[in-house]
């Protein structure tokens, strides 16, 4: 078990936008390990809404021709940071879908790491961020598609919204391409709520509170299309909206 003891700085790339003095509280950060074997499939859902700080690092496999699903909801933590790392062999398919709402002065963190081993593996992250306050909402993304790992199919959408101009967001998503017949992209965007958006629903009669809140529903909801627990997720992100706006 890779246990790291050292308490990083911003020095380090992984965590330049970290809240440090709240990262040693939760220092060090035990890995948590899933193996998926061959054809084998599973789906796992996070939601952190506590206000205590929390740290968590997923290091999963995935055999030839495995899937799984996984869900993040962030939505609470003075301090949260989700760190995966994930590793596809041949024919494995891997969906991410993580949503990030924060308020104050509460710092968020998704970091992951995607590598892609094998033949014809397959990828999707969709990262949404809501951020309100003085919050920082932070993605750092990595898809590496190795040597021979040909036919990869890999994707990341990042999109986050500000809620008022003192929060900050930050992303960087990366590729790193080692092999031939690859599709792979990623999309950022950092912005506020669409003003002719707003404008249509309060000619509809929506109140501009009502269409504020729902625009950001429809927002957060791309995260968890199709997730075993979608319903549930999206009850629970929508609590955490209706207390931040």
């Amino acid at each position: 078990m890779n246990v790291e003891l050292t308490l990083p700085s911003r020095k380090d790339e992984d965590y330049r936008y970290s809240d440090i003095e709240a990262l040693r509280g939760v220092w060090p950060i035990l890995p948590e390990a899933i193996d998926l074997a061959d054809g084998e499939e599973g789906s796992l859902q996070i939601v952190e809404t506590d206000a205590a700080p929390v740290a968590r690092r997923l290091a999963i496999t995935l055999g030839r021709n495995a899937k799984f699903d996984l869900r993040v909801l962030t939505a609470g933590p003075a301090y949260g940071r989700i760190a995966i790392d994930v590793r596809l062999e041949e024919g494995a398919d891997f969906t991410f879908g993580a949503a990030q709402l924060a308020t104050g002065r509460e710092t968020l963190e998704i970091v992951t790491e995607v590598t892609h081993a094998g033949l014809d593996a397959t990828s999707a992250q969709i990262v949404r961020t809501a951020l309100a306050g003085h919050s920082t909402g932070t993605y750092l993304g990595r898809i590496a598609v190795e040597r021979g790992a040909d036919g990869t199919d890999a994707e990341q959408s990042v999109r986050a919204m500000l809620l008022d101009r003192t929060a900050t967001a930050n992303a960087r998503p990366e590729l790193e391409i080692y092999a031939d017949d690859v599709k792979a992209a990623h999309g950022c965007a950092v912005g506020e709520l669409d003003a002719n958006g707003l404008f249509y629903l309060t000619s509809r009669g929506l109140t501009p509170a009502q269409a504020k809140r729902l625009m950001l529903q429809a927002f957060i909801a791309e995260a968890f299309t199709g997730a075993p627990g979608e319903a549930e997720l999206s009850a629970a992100a929508i609590a955490r909206l209706e207390a931040i706006l």
